[in-house]
């Protein structure tokens, strides 16, 4: 069965499964030259126009795969030698233009870009054009159209721009790491960097936990990821990795259902703090609004907090399909909790690189989490979970007005309107990604139905309560 939407996802995973594979072997820096032709052999280049392009391209994959480049402290980079095959874009004249004699694209431009040939067509000097659009909303015939490249399309909070050499270039004041650029280039120039290989050295110098226990965390999106096998199988996968435990995150969730719905009560008017890429969207694009976050951890950062509490010494490694939560973890108040992150592309490559046929394992079980925090994979999921804490907590004299925003630019009018008070609801469910968590760019898959498989194993934790789930961790 396919495991990767798309052939950009597969030569990035196989990348990171060669990496590994030596990492676990001892091999790497003595054979880390010989990966790009490991999986470009011979003369075959697999997207270039030849295979030496490739096998630099594929150089710089080796090096983000093992880390990056650590002097950009943003986890998304750019390859700037696989940026060139996207079309300069902008504002463009096709060939609807007719040669009228009005000339509307020509009176609104104030920087004199627009020219006409001998048949009276116009064309536009891109030396001039500051790509405002003016003349594209005046044209009648809809003849003047923009041609983003898709980064640039992708990118919500329009971090990226393109340099003089034409190679895309993001804003580290800001980009909110949320990968939507990642998943969407063609040619797999922009990537994330990954802590792949911090992983691996985790969990071999526990000696198989005898030195430290290495607990895994696991988002609740896992759930609709790897759909070639058994999600109780993927758990014993992950265990045969070196994993001493796999605790749900979605528990880590129910804790912040509960308490951030008593935050809401307190507060009158709060926003979720689950999302990383949106809470650095309100920190970079609304710093007036910073005071109105929730001042709770997010669901990865709660669980973790538990588990070092508990097991004192232990490593802890969140696995999602979330890129900001590369940027998450390295923040003060995270990174005594949580040791590394990677994505489900990356816990694939891990697989992998044991050579490891996860339809044949035997089920294990998850089950930490109720249905409430489970479903916070998936936009609206933490606005039911509020409600639900509150009916829990028995307060009945607060009026819930949840405005879950499924999408960066959902937030953003949702954050606009509250900047000027007109918002209608008093509690801003911020989701960066479509769909949720599930649209992360770190999944193995994108679609409509890993909403309906969230929801179902959901459902398998229905009749426990949120603070059931939880009770065991306060008792």
């Amino acid at each position: 069965m396919r495991k990767f939407d798309t052939k950009v996802q597969h030569l990035k995973y196989k990348v990171l499964r060669e990496v590994a594979r030596l990492a676990w072997n001892d091999t790497l820096l003595e054979k880390v030259t010989d990966i790009p032709e490991m999986i470009a052999p011979g003369s075959e280049a697999t997207m270039r126009c030849c295979v030496y392009k490739e096998r630099a391209i594929l150089s710089k994959r080796v090096k983000i795969a093992m880390g990056g480049d650590s002097s950009n402290p943003n986890v998304i980079e750019v390859i700037d030698i696989a940026c060139d095959e996207c079309p300069v874009g902008g504002y463009e004249v096709t060939n609807a233009c007719r040669g009228c004699l009005a000339h509307r694209c020509e009176d609104v431009c104030k920087r004199g870009a627009i020219t006409f040939d001998n048949h009276q067509k116009a064309h536009i000097d891109k030396s001039k054009c500051v790509e405002c659009g003016a003349c594209a909303k005046v044209c009648p015939y809809s003849a003047i159209t923009s041609n983003k490249r898709p980064c640039q399309n992708a990118c919500k909070v329009k971090a990226i721009s393109m340099n003089e050499q034409k190679t895309a270039v993001i804003d580290n004041n800001s980009c909110i790491s949320c990968g939507a650029c990642v998943y969407q280039c063609p040619f797999g120039a922009i990537t994330d960097k990954s802590f792949i290989l911090n992983v691996i050295d985790i969990i071999k110098k526990s000696d198989c936990n005898r030195k430290y226990k290495v607990y895994a965390v696991v988002a609740p999106s896992i759930s609709s990821q790897f759909t070639y096998a058994k999600l109780g199988q993927v758990i014993t996968a992950i265990k045969k990795l070196g994993f001493y435990s796999v605790i749900e995150a979605a528990l880590g969730a129910d804790i912040v259902a509960y308490d951030e719905s008593k935050e809401l009560v307190e507060k009158g008017f709060l926003t979720s703090s689950c999302c990383p890429a949106f809470v650095d969207f309100v920190e970079k694009s609304f710093p007036d609004l910073k005071q109105f976050v929730s001042h709770n951890l997010s669901p990865m950062a709660v669980i973790a907090k538990y588990i070092k509490a508990m097991e004192p010494g232990s490593k802890v490694v969140f696995i999602g399909p979330c890129t900001a939560k590369k940027m998450e973890f390295q923040k003060e108040s995270v990174r005594p909790y949580i040791d590394a992150v990677m994505t489900f592309e990356e816990l694939q490559a891990l697989f992998d690189s044991k050579d490891m046929e996860i339809a044949t394992l035997e089920e294990d079980v998850l089950d930490n989490a109720s249905y409430y925090g489970r479903i916070f994979a998936r936009s609206g999921g933490l606005s039911d979970a509020v409600v639900q804490a509150l009916k829990e907590q028995n307060i009945d004299d607060f009026e819930l007005k949840a405005v879950p925003c499924d999408g960066i630019e959902a937030c953003k009018m949702a954050l606009l309107k509250a900047r000027k008070n007109v918002l209608e609801g008093n509690f801003i469910e911020g989701m960066a990604c479509i769909g949720g968590c599930i649209g992360g760019a770190g999944c193995l898959t994108h679609g409509v139905k890993d909403k309906n498989e969230v929801d179902k194993y959901g459902m398998e934790a229905y009749e426990k309560t949120i603070s059931d789930a939880i009770s065991v961790l306060r008792s």
